[in-house]
């Protein structure tokens, strides 16, 4: 494997706007493991400024296809593009350095640390790169830009009154919020949630939908959502798609998802039925 540039910028303004309405895309990618196709040649795409769906069943190949989103796994065949720019073969810090986050179905916090030190992190790894001792070696300027970003993420979040607690302190829906307060620290332009609504109770995935729609929005962020909780798919995505069994056998609305009787059978099931008026 080539090695990979030591400076290569995340995806700024001006990168996002020349590839206006790209994002995130998948082109025919497919993953197999020895003799079993895991993914089969899917298209997909998670423009800027808006939030996608990826739901199906345990087993559909939600998680893999993110993990090759990520670059935790090369895919078979196929691509996966950043802005405009081909990074099937980039490694998952080159992507996170190019403008793509993610969180993980298990939350990785850092309970040692207080609630804005954790945040602060998202930002301090990206002016560090792929140079360690950035770290510990960040000049004054860098400093106060990760001061900046963090403070400006625990607001965005609303995590400001809880900068000073540990995680290990908060409540499932907080240390969600914490998470993904660290990804908007980071300034990612594209962000992977596997899961996100995982442990909370209604009033958490109330608050949690409300911020994403505000990073989609109000912040131009590109969301890729991979979530069981089917009223809050309904309720922030702007388009879904379906895996069953690593073949995507649907795309379209919230409202298209929820009245297709293709999409009733492989997984809502009945409770299509329910979410048939919810949606756009």
């Amino acid at each position: 494997m080539s090695a990979e540039p030591a400076a290569a910028p995340p995806a700024g303004p001006d990168r996002m706007d020349q590839y206006a309405g790209t994002g995130l895309e998948l082109r025919a990618l497919q993953v197999r493991y020895g003799g079993r196709v895991a993914v089969a040649e899917s298209d997909i795409a998670a423009p800027p400024g808006q939030i996608t769906g990826l739901i199906g069943p345990n087993g559909a190949g939600k998680t893999t296809t993110f993990n090759a989103c990520s670059g935790l796994l090369r895919p078979s065949s196929g691509s996966v593009r950043l802005f405009g720019e081909d990074v099937t073969r980039k490694t998952p810090a080159a992507r996170a350095r190019r403008g793509l986050g993610r969180t993980f179905q298990r939350m990785e916090l850092y309970d040692s640390l207080t609630v804005a030190e954790n945040v602060a992190l998202g930002r301090e790894a990206g002016f560090a790169g792929g140079r360690p001792w950035k770290h510990v070696l960040s000049s004054r300027r860098e400093v106060a830009a990760i001061a900046d970003a963090a403070a400006r993420a625990l607001e965005l979040c609303g995590l400001e009154v809880l900068a000073d607690r540990r995680p290990a302190d908060l409540s499932t829906g907080q240390r969600r919020l914490v998470e993904l307060a660290r990804c908007v620290a980071g300034e990612y332009q594209v962000l992977l949630l596997d899961e996100p609504s995982s442990g909370l109770d209604g009033n958490e995935t109330k608050r949690f939908g409300q911020v994403l729609r505000q990073l989609a929005v109000d912040e131009g962020v590109g969301i890729l959502i991979v979530e069981h909780d089917m009223a809050l798919v309904m309720e922030i995505c702007d388009y879904v798609y379906v895996l069953d069994f690593g073949v995507m056998i649907f795309e379209g609305t919230p409202r298209d998802v929820a009245t297709s009787d293709l999409v009733r059978a492989a997984y809502l099931g009945s409770e299509a039925l329910d979410l048939a008026g919810a949606g756009g």
